[in-house]
């Protein structure tokens, strides 16, 4: 009977334990980790406000989620929302998921080494954020996955080699990011790998012989790094595929631009390996990774030797020295007299100020090949031998003196704005005319001298009453500039009357709003064909922000045919802003390709903004809008001024434009004939 007391106070704790663990067993449901990932993606609730508990998640009510027959949750896809917070280990949780698209946003912070759970995950895209920390090895483990986009964010440390077992993996894209080490051999056991981009990294080391001979592989991009030895020859296979500048001691037979290799195949002398802690082993080390190998008593040279060799050597490397030296002053002084300025190193979050400087420093400018190489001179154009003839530029060009008198030599308080690749300046021409002056840095045009002046002719080539006009251009060989003149709009950009408060200035009324959408698709129109028998142009960065607005509020686009003149990787940076405001079209994620459809849905975005007032487009804004539920969409500020049936089809033409497939969309004629019919309600 004694035993008795003790036996219900086991019995007790037992029982208070069980209670204590049973929620800490019990697993998740999808939708309770669902709340914990829009916690950590959406910190401060801005963005992911429809996704709210105790609700289905597969019921149509969660922005970006889609579930499968089965009813779990498949797809996560949440590109350019403007998310800002972290990537949570809840996704781990989430073991149906298929696809994972989180690009072009700002999210911050590691990889959660978690993801390697998700055993059916085939698409990851994380690209285009601010990541930080090494690559996951463990996601190596990921069985299914064909897509991995980790590109332009700020990931340190090696590649995995671990990456090298994805055997399903078709494009492995990790360029832009601050990654070291050598390329892992491994990657050559990806049978199924058709593009790898490893460019603008830090990256040493030879290209393994091993990647070469992977089967399918059509792209390999290893562009602004620091590789070292013999390219292999299988690598001439991929042609114009193979992009491999800017790596001062690669060498190989058969390969423009890279010498023949010596016949000493050691590692470079002047670059130092990398530290090795001790105790760390053998394997950790890449199988690409160029090892010196130990000096032991029988195969070291005799010392005796070593040091007179030392002697002549060290004379030599001192008169090689003083000669490099005087070319360097030499270099110097005519840069000074040159007065050779510096390109902007600005940054926008994708690149950090001492990247953007590095990129710089190894990337050859454009602008001055095309000068120097050519002797291109914008005001000598008829004597460059170029086939464009110099009529065609005459009356736009202008002179550097031209442009520093109209900004003041670039004075701060004329500074209208910057970005990561140029900058915009109020200037005054001689004859009294305010303009906006775009300055582009050197590295952000074109690098082919014919494809630069093509951007040019096509810049030039565009005249239409709601696009703004391009007086005229200069390139400066001194500044590695290349400046754009612009007639200056005085009104701002349509960005400035969103989500403006009631009674304000800048409260748009229903006819000027009606206007200012007709005269867009106007501008748009005549792009995309309305130019004779000129072929199509595809704006490719259509936004509120690129709409300006006149003394007379008529809408004027901005940028137009600028991506002709641009780089490719200066035109995807550019795509950040504009995914976020929601601008992007749902195929690009998968096609990487502009098309005249995405220009449509961005478009019927800016319909949605105008309608309602709002920068940030919301379901039920589509929903409403969708449904001819006026009243809901439409922005208040307008107190009920404004034509409901005009209302009710412009709703439906945003919706017709933005539709997920891009055969559903209409084309702009279709949809200027549409606008006509709104435009004459009484």
């Amino acid at each position: 009977m004694c035993d008795h007391p003790n036996m219900a106070l086991l019995l007790f704790y037992f029982l208070s334990l069980s209670l204590l663990l049973s929620p800490a067993l019990s697993s998740p449901t999808e939708a309770e980790l669902l709340m914990q990932i829009k916690a950590s993606l959406d910190p401060e609730n801005r963005f992911l406000t429809s996704w709210q508990p105790n609700i289905d998640p597969c019921g149509g009510f969660f922005e970006g989620v889609a579930c499968n027959e089965q009813g779990h949750v498949a797809n996560i896809s949440l590109q350019g929302k403007g998310l800002s917070g972290q990537i949570p280990a809840a996704v781990g949780g989430l073991k149906s998921l298929t696809g994972l698209y989180l690009h072009f946003n700002a999210l911050k912070g590691e990889i959660p080494k978690e993801l390697a759970d998700l055993s059916q995950l085939s698409d990851l895209y994380l690209n285009v954020n601010n990541l930080s920390g090494e690559i996951p090895p463990q996601i190596g483990n990921m069985s299914s996955l064909q897509v991995l986009q980790l590109c332009y964010n700020k990931l340190t440390g090696s590649i995995p080699t671990q990456l090298g077992s994805l055997q399903k993996l078709t494009v492995l894209a990790l360029q832009y990011n601050r990654l070291t080490g050598a390329i892992p051999a491994s990657l050559g056991d990806l049978g199924l790998l058709t593009r790898l981009d490893l460019s603008f990294n830090s990256l040493f080391g030879p290209i393994p012989v091993k990647l070469a001979d992977a089967p399918v592989l059509q792209v390999l991009d290893v562009r602004n790094n620091s590789l070292s030895g013999n390219v292999p020859s299988a690598l001439g296979r991929l042609n114009g595929g193979f992009q491999y500048e800017n790596n001062p001691d690669l060498c190989g037979v058969g390969f423009h631009n890279l010498q023949t290799c010596a016949a000493s195949n050691h590692p470079n002398p002047t670059r130092p390996e990398p530290f090795k802690p001790s105790g760390s082993s053998q394997k950790d080390i890449p199988e690409s990774a160029n090892l010196p190998s130990s000096c032991s008593k029988t195969n070291c040279s005799n010392p005796s030797k070593n040091s007179q060799y030392g002697v002549i050597f060290g004379v030599i490397g001192v008169l090689v020295a003083l000669t490099v030296a005087g070319l360097f002053a030499f270099s110097w002084y005519r840069r000074r007299k040159q007065k050779i300025g510096s390109v902007l190193d600005t940054s926008d979050g994708r690149l950090s100020t001492d990247q953007a400087k590095e990129v710089n420093r190894r990337t050859a400018s454009p602008l001055i090949n095309l000068e120097y190489s050519n002797g291109w001179d914008p005001l000598a154009i008829g004597r460059s031998g170029n086939a464009l003839s110099q009529e065609m530029f005459e009356s736009f060009m202008f002179n550097l003196e031209d442009v520093e008198r109209a900004t003041q030599c670039f004075a701060e308080v004329n500074l209208l704005g910057k970005n990561n690749f140029s900058s915009t300046y109020r200037g005054i021409l001689r004859d009294g005319s305010v303009v906006a002056i775009k300055c582009i840095s050197k590295t952000s045009c074109k690098t082919d001298e014919a494809e630069f002046l093509m951007g040019l002719k096509i810049l030039t080539s565009l005249k239409h009453e709601n696009l703004v006009r391009l007086r005229g251009f200069c390139c400066s060989k001194g500044r590695g500039e290349c400046f754009l003149i612009y007639d200056l709009v005085p009104n701002g950009n349509l960005l400035e009357y969103l989500d403006v408060k009631a009674g304000s200035e800048n409260v748009l009324d229903w006819s000027t709003r009606v206007s200012i959408i007709t005269g867009v698709a106007k501008g748009i129109g005549y792009l995309h064909g309305n130019r004779g028998k000129k072929p199509a142009i595809v704006h490719q960065n259509i936004s509120a922000e690129n709409v300006l607005v006149d003394s007379w509020y008529n809408p004027m686009l901005s940028e137009s045919g600028l991506p002709n003149l641009l780089a490719d990787d200066v035109m995807f940076s550019m795509l950040k802003a504009s995914a976020a405001m929601g601008y992007l079209a749902p195929e690009y994620t998968t096609t990487g390709r502009f098309t005249e459809k995405s220009d449509v849905y961005a478009f019927g975005m800016v319909i949605l903004q105008i309608l309602s007032g709002k920068r940030n487009i919301s379901h039920l804004t589509r929903q409403a809008a969708d449904s001819w539920r006026v009243q809901d969409f439409i922005d208040e500020n307008l107190e009920g001024n404004f034509s409901e049936s005009e209302a009710a089809k412009l709703g439906k033409i945003a919706i017709g434009c933005t539709h997920e497939s891009p055969n559903h969309r209409p084309s702009m004629e279709t949809v200027m004939q549409e606008l006509n019919g709104c435009t004459l309600a009484p």
